[in-house]
């Protein structure tokens, strides 16, 4: 038995174990595990121990216990940022000393990040930003409520088991697992100071975390002027506004007066849906003000080809728009569906590649309305395709709204004079993840991703009548997630 113990200790280490020597350069080689070969599949492992209740410190402690305990790490002690900084100084120097065993390592070496959206958005940003020279794909496991990041590129939307059997499983797709490139998405926000407060955040507002005051503005900006505020962050998932993010706030301020309550992933959805009643969401045209659909709230802009603006018209009774990068939203549901040949030909619609350069942007009337995505091919109101697109918020009869960025909500003030609030979304560039080979995500290089246009004749989203037809310490990027010194923002608003 000890040595069929020792045996699978052996296999393990073979194929992802880290030399604790590989990880700082204050660890001691005399002590360190000798391996004969430079592990198959290196992994490091991120793991926010909040997440999914009680299960994140579990599998911390599961993780630690099959791989070098210093190859772990807990988020709410060590921020990835500063782990990446250390492990590829270290590298650097170790290749510099003609350590073959570190060069071979470092071109291996992936990343598992365990939490929700948000703490994977979270190393997503950090890798980004860190401009690494060999940046590791990531992979995802699920310990969100939503877990739509990990759902996308198939690693599930279920909390995970945190047993040995369940980790090891888990590690053998890991180094099983394909790459594949994702979109990213700078978020801009302009908006007016208030006459009381700071700027970072603005009080009351409280942003999400990856949005942060950034002070570097065109000089030609027409809103560059003092006393409004810019905010500048990053999103791979989506960006909502809308009724749907205000349910989404009322369920995270209920969680943040009771934590104690949300420890359950089914229970956590079960709220969701019943604040989905309490908000009004299955009952919008009665309880909703239509002050506050989309079109009444915004101008809507999109651009399809660089330099070209042109408006895109919202239909009336549009209470929530969903800007989407994955085909995975709420949980897993795919707002955008499959165009079918006409759509395609028509309206210059495509499938939702996950690395086109472009976001798929949707509508919908209500809960209703968004129920349709559970039937077979169903899909919300399909608004456009963009490279970028533009809100544009002046002085109406609703004093806020609500918006969310991968799943962080927050409660956004709208113009009270003349003001202006400014949301622009702009492609900015890509990571790597890892995808299981039966991923729903598709690469626009892929060939096998190109799926037949026409399995979308039954058109559910009534986008030719949809006005007459009515009714029926932070987690976070916000320290790492900077605009980089060498993109030029200055054509950005």
């Amino acid at each position: 038995m000890a040595t069929s113990e020792s045996n699978f200790n052996e296999d393990i280490k073979k194929d992802f174990y880290i030399p604790t020597y590989i990880l700082s350069e204050d660890a001691s080689r005399s002590d360190d595990v000798k391996l004969p070969d430079v592990p198959t599949c290196p992994v490091l492992v991120f793991i926010n121990s909040k997440s999914g209740g009680q299960l994140g410190g579990d599998l911390l402690n599961t993780y630690q216990s099959l791989l070098n305990k210093y190859q772990v790490f807990d988020l709410g002690k060590e921020t990835p940022d500063s782990v990446l900084r250390r492990l590829y100084l270290n590298l650097e120097k170790l290749k510099s000393n003609g350590d073959k065993f570190a060069a071979k390592l470092e071109e291996r070496l992936r990343i598992i990040v365990a939490g929700g959206d948000g703490t994977a958005g979270w190393l997503l940003g950090v890798v980004s930003d860190l401009k690494l020279s060999q940046p590791p794909p990531i992979a995802t496991v699920p310990l969100g409520t939503g877990n739509n990041l990990p759902f996308s590129f198939g690693w599930g939307k279920k909390n995970p088991g945190t047993d040995q059997n369940s980790v090891i499983s888990f590690l053998k797709k890991v180094m099983d697992a394909k790459e594949m490139k994702i979109d990213s998405w700078h978020i801009l926000m302009r908006m007016r100071a208030p006459k009381e407060g700071c700027c970072d955040p603005i009080a009351p507002l409280e942003l999400p975390h990856s949005l942060h005051a950034f002070h570097r503005v065109s000089p030609s900006d027409d809103l560059n002027v003092e006393g409004c505020h810019t905010f500048r962050g990053g999103f791979w998932n989506y960006f909502s506004m809308g009724m749907d993010a205000q349910v989404s706030y009322a369920f995270h301020s209920e969680r943040k007066m009771h934590p104690e309550k949300f420890k359950n992933q089914l229970v956590n959805q079960s709220t969701y849906a019943r604040l989905g009643c309490t908000q009004g969401w299955f009952f919008a045209s009665l309880v909703h003000p239509s002050s506050r659909n989309i079109a009444q709230l915004a101008k809507v802009k999109i651009m399809k080809k660089h330099g070209e603006w042109q408006d895109l018209d919202i239909p009336p009774s549009i209470r929530s728009i969903v800007c989407l990068n994955l085909p995975s939203f709420s949980g897993g549901l795919n707002p955008w569906g499959t165009p079918n040949s006409n759509k395609r030909r028509d309206r210059d619609l495509t499938p939702p590649y996950v690395d086109d350069g472009l976001i798929e942007v949707v509508g919908f009337r209500n809960a209703w309305h968004g129920m349709v995505l559970l039937a077979p091919n169903g899909h919300g109101t399909r608004l456009a395709q963009a490279h970028r697109i533009r809100f544009e918020f002046h002085k109406g009869a609703a004093d806020h709204t609500f918006m969310r960025i991968d799943g962080e909500p927050w409660k956004q003030p709208l113009p009270v004079d003349d003001d202006t609030v400014v949301v622009e979304i702009a492609h900015l560039g890509q990571v790597k993840m890892l995808a299981t080979h039966d991923c729903r995500s598709k690469s626009v290089h892929d060939p096998s991703g190109h799926v037949n246009h026409d399995c979308d004749d039954g058109d559910s989203d009534g986008e030719e009548d949809d006005s007459v037809v009515e009714e029926q310490r932070k987690f976070g990027a916000a320290d790492t997630f900077k605009i980089p010194e060498e993109v030029d923002i200055s054509h950005i608003s």
